[in-house]
C-alpha cells in the first residue's frame, strides 16, 4: 500500500514536470529503501522511534524531495499517503503552496521546507487542521514576505514551529495554532523585516508553557502587552541589534517568564512590569543597558549573566541586606513571596542564599563607592578645594598685577593653571562620589562610559603632565640663568618660554587625548585614570608616561645639584636673588616628586602586572600623595612670598580694599630702589660677579620708577 500510494504520488507530480516523464524508482526492498529517484532526487525511507524529531515517536515513511523543478504544490497532494509522518521539501522553483496541500495525510508529524527561494506567500488553510503534525520547519525563503491569518490554524499537537530567514514583516499569522500541548516552542530567527512586535502577538498560539526564541530579526521596538495571554517560560530576543525598547508594559497580561535572554541587543531599560517570575537573566554584550529597574522586582531571580560587574554589586548589595536584616519573626512575610512557607529553612539557606551573577566584580570594579574609605570622602573635598582656591588667587593676581610679566612668572601661570585643572579633577570625583554614596553600583556604568568620566580622566592626565613638564622647564631656566649670571645677553627671554610652553602644552594635549581614541581607556576603574593594559599599544602608553615622568625627575635632580654645587663656589657668587629662588624652588620641586614616587612606583609595577596594590588602596594615594603638590605649589612659589603679598595688597587696593597695606608695600618699594639705584651711582665695580648683580639692581630700579611716576 505503501509504495502504490507513493506511486500515485509520483505519478501526479510527472504530469507537472515538463516532458510528462515518469521517474524510475527502485523499490525492491520497501524497509531498506522505499524509494530513490534520480535527477529531481526523490527519497523515500521507513522512519523508527531513534530518528524521529523531537516529541515524534510514531514510525513512519520520510519523504524528502531534493529540488524538485515544480512551481506549484496543489491541495490534496499527498493523498492516500496513509504512513507517511514527515515530509522535506528542497526546491528552488517552488513558488506557491495552495491551501490543504498536506491535508489526507494522517499520519503526518513533522514537515519542514526549506530553500524555497521563489516562494512569495503561504495561503490560508496552507498548515491547518492537521490534527497529528507536531514540528514544522520554513527556512531560507528569502522571498517569503506575506502569510495569511489561518495558515496556521488548528494545529492541537504542534509543539515546534520555526521560520527563519523570511522576508515576512510581521507575526500575526500565528495567532490561530490553538496548541494544546504543554510545551511549544517558536523559533523566529533572521527575519530582518519584522520591526515591531504588536500587541497580543502570542496570544492563540497556546495557552501553556511558551519558549519563545526571537533571536537575529529586525526588531526595534516591542509594544505594550506584546505577549499578552501567554505563559512564557523562556523569552529569548538575544542578538536583535537594533532592538532599542521594551515597552514598560510589554509583559502585562503573561505570566512568566522565567528565563530571559536580552544579550547583544541596544536596550537601554528593562521593562518595569513581568520581571518577578524571572529565574534567570542573560544579558551579556548589552553595552546599552546600563541601567537595571528596581532589584526588588527580581523576586525569584538566581542567575544573572551581565554585562558590567556593577549590576552583580547592586544585586550583591541587595542580598547582603536581606541576610543582615533577615529574621524569624519580622521578616517571614516579605521572604514568603521569595522562598516557599513550607520548607523556609531549606529555602533561605539554598535558594535564597545562592545566587549567582556575572561577571563578578574584579580589581578595577571592586563593589565599593568611588572613594571606598570615609576618611578619603571628607580628604577629598578640602584637598580639591585648597586646590582650587589656592591656584585660582595666584592665576588672578599674577595675571592681573601691573608688574612685568618675566619668565619666571609666566612659568609659574603655566604651573599654576596645571594645579588647577587637577583641583577641578579631584572636584568632580568628590561631587559624583557624594552624589552616588551607597549607591554607586547604580550609577557606575553612567559614569565610568559617559563624557564626565573621559572629562576628569583628560583632565587629570593633561594637568599632571604639564605640571611635570613646567616643573622641568622651570628648573632649567633657573640653572641656565645662575650658570649665565654674567652673561645678561643670554638670558632666557619670554618669546622663548612661550615657544617651550607651547610645546608642553601640545604634548600634554596628546598624552591626555589617547585614551580618548582607543589607547589605553578612562573607563576601567570609578577614578578614571587610565588603567587599561590590556593590550600592548595600551601598556606602552602608560610606562611611556611613567618613564618619562622618571626622567624628568633625573633631569630636575641633576639641575639641582648643579645649582647647589654652583652656588657653594666661593669664586663664583651669582645674584643674591636668583639664589634665593633656586633655594625655594628645590623645597618645591623635590615636595612634588617626593608626593609622586609612591604613585609612580605602584604605577610601573602594575604596568608590567605585577600589581603591589589594589585599586581600592590606590584610592589612598590618589587622595593623599597624588594631588598634595597641587595644594602645596600655590603657597610655596607664591602665596608666601613677601612678592606676591605685595601684588595682592596692590591689586586690593584698587577695589577700595586693603590701601593701609597696599600703601606699606609702595613706599617700601620706592625706597629699596631708589637707595640700591644711590648705591649703584656712588661705587665702583669691583668683579664680574658684582658687575652682573649691579645691573640686574639697575634694570630693576629703572623698571620700578617708571612704574612710579605711571602712579602704579
Amino acid at each position: 500500500m505503501v509504495t502504490l500510494s507513493i506511486f500515485y504520488l509520483l505519478l501526479h507530480l510527472a504530469c507537472t514536470i515538463p516532458g510528462g516523464g515518469l521517474v524510475q524508482m527502485d523499490i525492491v526492498d520497501p524497509c531498506k529503501t522505499l524509494c530513490h529517484c534520480t535527477d529531481w532526487s526523490l527519497s523515500c525511507s521507513r522512519q523508527t522511534a531513534a530518528s524521529q524529531p523531537p516529541g515524534n515517536t510514531t514510525a513512519g515513511v520520510r519523504l524528502i524531495f531534493n529540488h524538485p523543478p515544480i512551481k506549484v504544490l496543489p491541495s490534496y497532494a499527498f493523498k492516500g499517503l496513509t504512513d507517511v509522518s514527515e515530509i522535506t521539501i528542497h526546491s528552488y522553483s517552488l513558488e506557491r503552496i495552495e491551501a490543504n496541500a498536506f491535508d489526507s495525510v494522517p499520519a503526518l508529524t513533522s514537515v519542514i521546507i526549506r530553500n524555497t527561494y521563489n516562494l512569495m506567500y503561504l495561503v490560508r488553510g496552507t498548515f491547518a487542521n492537521l490534527p497529528k503534525l507536531q514540528s514544522l520547519t520554513i527556512h531560507n525563503s528569502k522571498n517569503l514576505v506575506h502569510i495569511e491569518q489561518g495558515a496556521f490554524e488548528n494545529l492541537p499537537k504542534l509543539t515546534f514551529l520555526s521560520i527563519c530567514n523570511t522576508g515576512i514583516k510581521d507575526v500575526t499569522f500565528i495567532t490561530r495554532i490553538f496548541s494544546l500541548e504543554l510545551k511549544f516552542t517558536l523559533e523566529l530567527c533572521d527575519n530582518l523585516h519584522i520591526t515591531t512586535l504588536p500587541a497580543n502577538a502570542f496570544q492563540g498560539m497556546s495557552k501553556e508553557a511558551l519558549t519563545l526564541k526571537l533571536q537575529r530579526n529586525g526588531f526595534q521596538d516591542i509594544q505594550s502587552h506584546a505577549f499578552n495571554g501567554t505563559t512564557l517560560h523562556e523569552l529569548s530576543l538575544n542578538n536583535n541589534m537594533h532592538l532599542k525598547r521594551i515597552h514598560d508594559d510589554a509583559l502585562k497580561g503573561a505570566t512568566g517568564p522565567h528565563h530571559l535572554d536580552v544579550s547583544s541587543t541596544a536596550l537601554e531599560f528593562l521593562p518595569s512590569h513581568g520581571l518577578e517570575a524571572i529565574e534567570v537573566l542573560v544579558a551579556h554584550s548589552s553595552y546599552s543597558l546600563k541601567k537595571l529597574p528596581p532589584l526588588d522586582k527580581f523576586v525569584k531571580l538566581r542567575d544573572a549573566s551581565l554585562t558590567y560587574p556593577s549590576h552583580c554589586c547592586a544585586f550583591a548589595n541587595v542580598q547582603k541586606k536581606d541576610d543582615k536584616n533577615f529574621s524569624w519573626s519580622k521578616h517571614i512575610s516579605s521572604y514568603s513571596s521569595i522562598c516557599d512557607d513550607n520548607d523556609f529553612l531549606m529555602d533561605y539557606e539554598n535558594i535564597c542564599q545562592n545566587f549567582k551573577c556575572h561577571p563578578e566584580p574584579d580589581d578595577f570594579n571592586p563593589c565599593e563607592d568611588i572613594m571606598g574609605y570615609d576618611f578619603l570622602r571628607v580628604m577629598i573635598w578640602f584637598i580639591s578645594i585648597l586646590a582650587i582656591a589656592g591656584n585660582a588667587t595666584v592665576l588672578f593676581v599674577l595675571l592681573t598685577s601691573h608688574y612685568k610679566l618675566t619668565v619666571p612668572r609666566f612659568l609659574m601661570c603655566n604651573l599654576s593653571f596645571a594645579d588647577f585643572c587637577m583641583g577641578l579633577y579631584l572636584l568632580l570625583i568628590a561631587s559624583v562620589d557624594a552624589k552616588t554614596k551607597s549607591q554607586y553600583y547604580n550609577h557606575a556604568i553612567d559614569w565610568q562610559t559617559g563624557s564626565g568620566c573621559s572629562v576628569a580622566g583628560f583632565l587629570t592626565i593633561f594637568s599632571s603632565e604639564l605640571s611635570v613638564y613646567t616643573l622641568t622647564v622651570i628648573t632649567l631656566e633657573r640653572w641656565y640663568t645662575i650658570t649665565y649670571a654674567m652673561q645678561l645677553d643670554r638670558k632666557l627671554l619670554l618669546r622663548h618660554a612661550l615657544s617651550i610652553m607651547l610645546m608642553g602644552w601640545l604634548f600634554s594635549l596628546l598624552i591626555a587625548l589617547l585614551p580618548l581614541i582607543g589607547v589605553s581607556s578612562y573607563i576601567k576603574v570609578s577614578i578614571c585614570l587610565p588603567m587599561d593594559i590590556e593590550t600592548s599599544v595600551s601598556q606602552t602608553y602608560i610606562l611611556f608616561i611613567l618613564v618619562l615622568n622618571v626622567v624628568a625627575f633625573v633631569a630636575i635632580c641633576a639641575c639641582y645639584i648643579k645649582i647647589y654645587a654652583t652656588i657653594k663656589n666661593p669664586e663664583f657668587t651669582p645674584a643674591s636673588k636668583d639664589t634665593t629662588i633656586a633655594k625655594k624652588m628645590a623645597v618645591l620641586i623635590f615636595t612634588d616628586f617626593t608626593c609622586m614616587a609612591p604613585i609612580s612606583f605602584f604605577a610601573i609595577s602594575a604596568a608590567f602586572k605585577i600589581p603591589l596594590i589594589s585599586v581600592r588602596n590606590c584610592k589612598i594615594l590618589l587622595v593623599l600623595f597624588y594631588p598634595v603638590n597641587s595644594c602645596a605649589n600655590p603657597f610655596l612659589y607664591a602665596i608666601f612670598t613677601k612678592a606676591f603679598r605685595r601684588d595682592f595688597f596692590l591689586l586690593m587696593s584698587k577695589f577700595g580694599y586693603c590701601k593701609t597695606q597696599a600703601e606699606f608695600y609702595r613706599v617700601n618699594n620706592l625706597s629699596h630702589c631708589t637707595s640700591n639705584c644711590k648705591s649703584e651711582s656712588s661705587s665702583t665695580v669691583q668683579n664680574k660677579s658684582s658687575r652682573a648683580e649691579l645691573n640686574l639692581t639697575t634694570i630693576d630700579c629703572q623698571y620700578s620708577a617708571v612704574k612710579d611716576k605711571t602712579g602704579h
